[in-house]
C-alpha cells in the first residue's frame, strides 16, 4: 500500500472517530437518569409512557389531558378517572388517538369554532372543536404553509386577549442572519385568513411562552451553542415589536444596544423549554407570579446540564427594566429529558414528559395528596 492510500486511510479512521466521540456525546447526556429528585414534601410517580415524542401537554378538562407525540405524527387524548383512588392516575379505555398523519406536531391550540395545529413549518385548522373520533376525519386546511425551517423549527400557540393567535417561530440555523424574518421569531396569526407577521425579533429558539396574570407574555428562549458560558437561556417578557437580540448578542454584548434583555436567566445551554404558571392556591411553593420550567439538558457542555425542572419567582421592582425582578431555584432534577409540562387544572398536581425514555408521562404531588 502507498504511503498517499495509507495516509488516507488514517484519516478516514481519524474522521470515524471523530464522529463517532460527537455522536457520544450527544447521546451520553440523556443516558442513566434514572433516580429523581424533587423537593421535600413532594413524590414523583409514573403514570403511563409509550408517548412516542410529546411535545405539549394540554389540560382540557379536570379528566382529559391532549399529549402532542411528535415522533408518531399523532395528537393524543388521555382520560382520567379521578374519582377512583385506586386508579388515580392510570389513564382509562376511553383514551384515544384523536388526530394522525401530522409532521412533526409541536401544539394545539383550542379555540371557539376551530383548532389550530402548529406543525414543522407550517399552521394547520381544523373547522371543529368536538374532540372525538371524528375530528380526524374532519378537513383541514393549511393556512400558513412556507415558513423555513432548519435547527429548529415551529413550536409553541398562544392566543392573545384581542383574540390574535402567537405563533413560535425558531431560528434555522445556530448564527446566522436569516433569509426570512419569521424565523428566530414570534408571529401574530389571524387564524382565519391566515394573514400574520413579526410581534418580535431576535428569538432564536423559544419553544413556549404563557400568560402571566398581571405581568403579561414570558417566553422562553434558548441561546447559540458553541460560545462556552454565553449566552444563559432566557425567560422574556414580551413586548410587541420588540428585538430581543439574537444573533447580535456575544459574551461582551449580551444585550445589544436598542434590544430588551430577560427577566429570568438560568444556566447556558442548558435548554429551558417548556413554562407552566403556578395556578392562584396551589399547594406547590411560590406565589402569584411564579412559573415552574422544564429544563432538557444538552449534549454542548463539558458536564451534563439541565435535567430538571426550575421554580421562577417573579417579583415587581420598578427599578429593573421592565418592571420585573426573578430568582430561580431547582426543583425536581436528576431527571431524563423533561420537555412538556402543565399543572392540572385543580393546581394540586404538576405533570412533565420525558421526550426520551418512551415518552413517559410523569406527575409530581404533595406527599399529603
Amino acid at each position: 500500500m502507498s504511503d498517499t492510500r495509507r495516509g488516507l486511510k488514517g484519516v478516514g479512521t481519524l474522521s470515524l472517530i471523530f464522529v463517532m466521540l460527537l455522536i457520544v456525546q450527544m447521546i451520553s447526556p440523556f443516558l442513566g437518569w434514572d433516580d429523581p429528585e424533587v423537593e421535600e414534601g413532594f413524590v414523583i410517580d409514573e403514570v403511563t409512557n409509550g408517548l412516542g415524542g410529546p411535545a405539549c401537554l394540554e389540560w382540557i378538562s379536570n379528566y382529559d389531558l391532549l399529549v402532542c407525540d411528535r415522533d408518531g405524527g399523532t395528537i393524543k387524548l388521555l382520560n382520567f378517572d379521578i374519582d377512583s383512588n385506586d386508579s388515580r392516575w392510570t389513564p382509562t379505555d376511553n383514551s384515544s388517538i384523536l388526530l394522525t398523519d401530522l409532521h412533526e406536531p409541536h401544539d394545539i391550540l383550542i379555540l371557539e369554532d376551530h383548532i389550530l395545529i402548529s406543525e414543522r413549518g407550517k399552521l394547520t385548522r381544523i373547522n371543529q372543536t368536538s374532540l372525538d373520533q371524528t375530528l380526524n376525519e374532519a378537513p383541514r386546511w393549511t393556512i400558513i404553509d412556507d415558513v423555513p425551517t432548519g435547527n429548529h423549527q415551529t413550536n409553541n400557540l398562544d392566543i392573545m386577549p384581542n383574540g390574535t393567535v402567537i405563533w413560535h417561530v425558531g431560528s434555522t440555523c445556530n448564527i446566522c442572519d436569516e433569509v426570512d424574518g419569521r424565523n428566530a421569531a414570534l408571529l401574530w396569526v389571524n387564524s382565519s385568513t391566515g394573514e400574520h407577521g413579526i410581534l418580535a425579533s431576535g428569538v432564536r429558539n423559544s419553544f413556549h411562552g404563557i400568560w402571566v396574570p398581571d405581568m403579561g407574555y414570558v417566553f422562553s428562549d434558548n441561546g447559540r451553542d458553541w460560545e462556552g458560558n454565553h449566552p444563559p437561556e432566557e425567560v422574556n417578557l414580551l413586548i410587541a415589536g420588540g428585538d430581543y437580540g439574537w444573533p447580535d448578542d456575544d459574551p461582551e454584548h449580551p444585550v445589544p444596544e436598542g434590544t430588551i434583555g430577560p427577566v429570568a436567566t438560568w444556566t447556558p445551554h442548558s435548554s429551558l423549554n417548556n413554562l407552566a404558571h403556578r395556578p392562584l392556591d396551589s399547594p406547590f411553593p411560590g406565589g402569584n407570579h411564579t412559573v415552574y420550567a422544564t429544563v432538557y439538558g444538552s449534549w454542548n457542555a463539558i458536564e451534563p446540564v439541565g435535567h430538571e425542572i426550575v421554580r421562577i419567582d417573579f417579583t415587581t421592582n420598578t427599578s429593573a427594566p421592565q418592571g420585573w425582578t426573578s430568582e430561580t431555584s431547582v426543583f425536581a432534577s436528576d431527571l431524563s429529558a423533561p420537555l412538556p409540562i402543565a399543572f392540572h387544572p385543580s393546581g394540586n398536581h404538576l405533570f412533565y414528559t420525558n421526550f426520551l425514555d418512551d415518552g413517559t408521562l410523569y406527575v409530581i404531588s404533595p406527599i399529603n395528596y
